[in-house]
């Protein structure tokens, strides 16, 4: 039915050309004038035709055919009423024994022309409100929807607890909520008082609305959900009645749940731009402070926001009585991953070689969102191989999309670029695998992916909340390995580096102006969130004098510089490790961890003490008989006395 209405203006129109057009073509009408009329009488002959005879005038309608085109001619003539006219007229339009009738002029009723004039005028009406409702233009219903609040309603939330993994303590942290919608009388009975609002901070993808949708789930009662850019117009006033429409709606429904994703769009500080303090969005602002905690109680209506920039919103949203709560929900941790990894993978179909412990170990700093993007990318470089399952490999390229972008296979280095790539990134794995606070090396690829000619996949030995000062160190030491790679190798520098230099800087002005970890002591010479709002800091001095400043760029240039003594000497030392992994690089474009190891160990790709369980049944097939639990790979010592047990028994 909704497709024949999307296609009702169009058969209306061509409805009416076709009409048109048989019309035109089958037939004809002209109005004669009483001579032409008089004229047109003497040669041809008239068919059935009306006349309505008044006191001055007979009205003649009837048709002819035409000589020339033999069509059928609708015509009509205002005639003298004369007695000589009407005697001729009986006898012109009777010549072929065409019937002729008398009507009465007066039949038509007032009320019928009155119809007959207003019926088309009301058709085209009729056409183009339907048209300007189809386009959104249904003119002043919209206008009175503009100050509506947009907040979705959901009903009957599909998402529970169990879909959300990697963050038990913020699940602990709204327990009390979901109590609350459900029985809230016995907080009452006790005189407490759930909180108003809760404040979710954190990274983006860490699964903020999704968490705020279980609460709503678990609690089963309605969730309005909105973007704090909805709010905001630009016409004054329209944010805040906004604002009213959607607490006054959500009282409707009440107890259920407001989230607000985004809030820093409506909640940033008053009175911090350039432009003043009376605009629309602190209008808006205004408005959610007084229905969140004013002259009004809006019972039963727990507020949920979401943002990644606290440190921007504005104080009184942030008080008691408003938002009393704030969950931080950070990145996970691996026991986190490994959560988030199998809620993502149940509908997968996973490898035997694929295991979520290895997947949770190689993607540190990933977000839920990036975890669940892994799976997805896995999945589709599957189908796009036309394989059954997903594979170790097909995952191990995810994470190397997700993180650096696809592979540019077609993109060819020149003989100097490739060594010069693969001495670049055999650095970064020499002082991972040398220095003892440094990352670990997972993977060195010179396959070039997105801005990277090549990349390490590098993680932490293990997951830390807090960093000593030599790991800050350690990682400005690897992350220098490159580039004083190239100084030892080729006598010269590439801008391959830039991302790293760009890296290490920002740790190092860290460490002397956040941190406190140089010779100017414990104090912070700068705020580690940045300067937030271009009005409120734009005419403020810095925080510290010119001396100090100096200063500053003194210790950064002795830690780099320090990092930089250190990377070279470890790389002179093993110099022999750097040219072989170079070298390895250069031959296999992509080495793994294991690789990497053996290189270190054995000096090739493979170690050579482990023997294949298949080239010890070929020698042990004549026997007839397998050595007890036999691993699938053991040294040679162990698979020697298996023999030898073996042997023992035969001769016994």
């Amino acid at each position: 039915m909704k497709k024949l209405l999307n296609y009702l203006p169009t058969i209306f129109i061509i409805s009416i050309i076709v009409s048109l057009f048989f019309y035109s073509t089958n037939t004809s009408s002209v109005d004669l004038n009483y001579t032409k009329f008089q004229q047109l009488a003497k040669e041809t002959t008239f068919g059935d035709s009306e006349i309505q005879i008044s006191p001055t005038i007979i009205r003649v309608k009837g048709s002819y055919k035409d000589k020339k085109t033999k069509q059928d001619v609708i015509y009509s003539v205002l005639v003298p009423n004369t007695d000589e006219n009407l005697k001729w007229l009986e006898a012109t339009l009777s010549k072929n024994k065409s019937q002729i009738t008398v009507s009465d002029p007066d039949s038509n009723s007032v009320f019928m022309n009155i119809v007959a004039n207003i019926v088309p005028f009301i058709i085209i009406a009729v056409f183009f409100y339907f048209m300007m409702s189809r386009m959104g233009g249904g003119g002043s219903n919209k206008a009175f929807e503009f100050a509506k609040s947009k907040a979705r309603m959901e009903e009957n939330v599909p998402v529970r607890f169990k879909d959300v993994a990697g963050c038990d303590e913020e699940k602990e942290e709204v327990k009390e909520v979901i109590d609350y919608l459900r029985a809230p009388k016995k907080f009452t009975d006790m005189g407490a008082h759930i909180p108003k609002g809760i404040l979710m901070v954190g990274p983006p993808g860490t699964g903020k609305t999704l968490l705020a949708k279980a609460v709503a789930g678990e609690a089963n009662v309605p969730f309005f959900s909105i973007s704090g850019s909805d709010f905001v117009e630009m016409f004054v006033g329209t944010g805040a009645s906004r604002v009213r429409d959607m607490f006054k709606t959500a009282q409707k429904s009440a107890p259920c749940i407001i989230f607000i994703d985004e809030i820093d769009a409506v909640g940033r500080q008053r009175g911090a731009g350039m432009g003043g303090g009376n605009d629309e969005r602190e209008q808006t602002l205004n408005q959610m402070l007084v229905e969140m905690d004013g002259m009004t109680d809006n019972n039963g209506i727990v507020i949920i926001a979401a943002t990644n920039r606290p440190d921007v919103l504005d104080p009184a949203l942030l008080r008691s009585g408003r938002f009393d709560r704030q969950i931080t929900v950070n990145l996970p941790d691996i026991r986190g991953r490994k959560e988030i990894l199998a809620v993502h993978a149940r509908n997968k179909r996973l490898a035997p070689d694929v295991t979520i412990e290895n997947l949770a170990q190689r993607t540190p700093g990933f977000s839920g969102a990036d975890l669940a993007n892994v799976l997805n990318e896995g999945a589709i470089l599957a189908v796009r191989a036309n394989r059954k399952v997903i594979t170790m490999g097909d995952l191990d390229e995810a994470i190397d999309r997700v993180m650096m972008g696809p592979a540019k296979k077609s993109k060819k280095y020149t003989e100097k670029d490739k060594w010069l790539v693969a001495y670049h990134e055999a650095g970064h794995a020499v002082i991972g695998l040398k220095l003892e606070d440094a990352d670990m090396v997972q993977k060195v690829t010179i396959i070039p992916r997105g801005e990277a000619g090549g990349y390490n996949l590098m993680t932490p030995r293990e997951e830390k909340y807090f960093h000593r000062k030599s790991e800050y160190l350690a990682k400005i030491t690897g992350l220098l390995g490159g580039r004083v790679a190239e100084e030892i190798v080729f006598g010269e520098v590439s801008g391959g580096a830039v991302n790293d230099i760009e890296r290490l800087t920002e740790i190092a002005k860290n460490m002397v102006r956040v941190f406190g970890m140089s010779s100017l002591g414990p104090i912070q010479y700068a705020n580690p969130q940045g300067n937030v709002f271009l009005g409120r800091d734009y005419t403020k001095g810095s925080d510290y004098s010119a001396g100090v400043a100096a200063e500053i760029d003194k210790e950064v240039r002795a830690i780099v510089d320090g990092c930089h003594n250190d990377c070279r000497r470890i790389l002179n030392e093993n110099r022999d490790l750097l040219d072989l992994i170079a070298k390895s690089l250069y031959e296999h474009e992509t080495l793994t961890n294991e690789e990497i190891m053996n290189l270190m160990e054995y000096g090739q790709l493979t170690n050579p003490n482990v023997i294949m369980v298949d080239e010890v049944i070929e020698e042990v097939k004549e026997e007839r008989v397998m050595p007890p639990e036999l691993p699938k790979s053991a040294d040679p010592k162990d698979i020697s006395d298996a023999l030898s047990e073996l042997t023992g028994k035969k001769d016994a």
